[in-house]
């Protein structure tokens, strides 16, 4: 189905999909089917090490991939389909992978035709039933679907932003005015998604925006910022606190600040950066009473309670709970 793409067609034709006696020769002996899931496949990883080790035996491999998915998400028939679906249909197999692998190629290469595919695809994508197989597959959290299943809210600029594909990120705002500090039904902006995955270079091109409010806080509390400390994203961090109006101490609905998550996860740099910081309380307890020191005590982090007992401003004193682990109650 995919070598059947043709690029730059409106819809698939079926006639050009090669079958698998043609696939076969034109891998002159190189590629083989696995007869248990008919999937075509090299005959040795020897073979792909060779490949992987001479890029230039396939000039830009990932453009092409992106182009074909891209070309493909936006066939008439695929754009058709409902937002609400849970799975592919049986008429649409490359739907699945498109839809979840064509960010993760264009990261790694992406060609001026594929902005253009790209474009068209992230000015609907809340709309587009690509965007809900993406957030299925992804989501190790409830994905932000509304009550009849559909990724409303989380428009292109959302979708650009989780996937990290920076140069139709940029071509986004020429493209047409999106509202930066649009948030999806979890309350995320497009920037606390880039901050979130950890996509420095979408977050830097989205703080260069004029009117862009980089400290907004999703319907958990949590800032960019917060995210960012929790998934040890550094760089990230660093250039939120170089924006004047975000706060460094901001705390979630549990009462979590930034130094907290970053204290809990063991992120030394992290840890650093904030505590230089004035306008950072060391002993900012939660709302079950525990403060940095003891999320770092109880991740133990040994390192983290080092430098936090070293600070003459930090409370010794961990508190005592009925709950002896304050990490069972995440």
């Amino acid at each position: 189905m995919t070598l059947g793409v043709e690029v730059g067609s409106d819809d698939l034709n079926k006639d050009n999909t090669p079958n698998i006696r043609t696939i076969l020769r034109c891998g002159l002996g190189l590629v083989t089917v696995d007869s248990s899931s008919s999937t075509v496949r090299l005959v040795h990883f020897t073979l792909q090490e060779h490949i992987l080790a001479n890029p230039i035996i396939f000039p830009s491999p990932h453009s092409v991939i992106v182009e074909a998915c891209l070309t493909y998400l936006n066939f008439a028939y695929i754009m058709g389909l409902s937002p609400t679906l849970s799975s592919p249909p049986l008429a649409a197999p490359f739907l699945q992978y498109a839809s979840c692998y064509w960010g993760a190629h264009a990261r790694k290469g992406i060609s001026e035709k594929a902005i253009l595919l790209a474009l068209k695809l992230l000015d609907r994508f809340d709309r587009h039933i690509s965007c809900k197989l993406l957030l299925l597959k992804e989501a190790s959290w409830k994905p932000p679907f509304d009550i009849e299943g559909s990724p409303i809210g989380f428009t292109g600029l959302h979708g650009g932003a989780f996937l990290g594909v920076l140069e139709p990120m940029v071509y986004l705002f020429n493209f047409k005015k999106w509202d930066l500090n649009a948030t999806d039904l979890h309350g995320c902006t497009g920037l606390t998604w880039a901050a979130r995955k950890g996509h420095d270079g979408d977050v830097k091109v989205l703080l260069e925006q004029v009117g862009l409010h980089p400290d907004i806080a999703d319907n958990r509390g949590q800032t960019p910022l917060s995210w960012a400390s929790e998934h040890r994203h550094c760089e990230i961090v660093k250039m939120l606190l170089e924006q004047n109006n975000v706060n460094p101490d901001t705390a979630d609905h549990r009462g979590l600040t930034p130094l907290s998550y970053a204290a809990e996860v063991g992120q030394k740099e992290i840890v650093e950066v904030l505590l230089q910081r004035s306008d950072v309380n060391p002993n900012t307890s939660d709302k079950d009473g525990y403060t940095p020191l003891s999320w770092a005590i109880f991740g133990e982090q040994e390192e983290i309670v080092e430098i936090l007992l070293q600070r003459n401003d930090v409370n010794p004193e961990v508190p005592n709970s009925v709950h002896s682990n304050p990490q069972m109650q995440r």
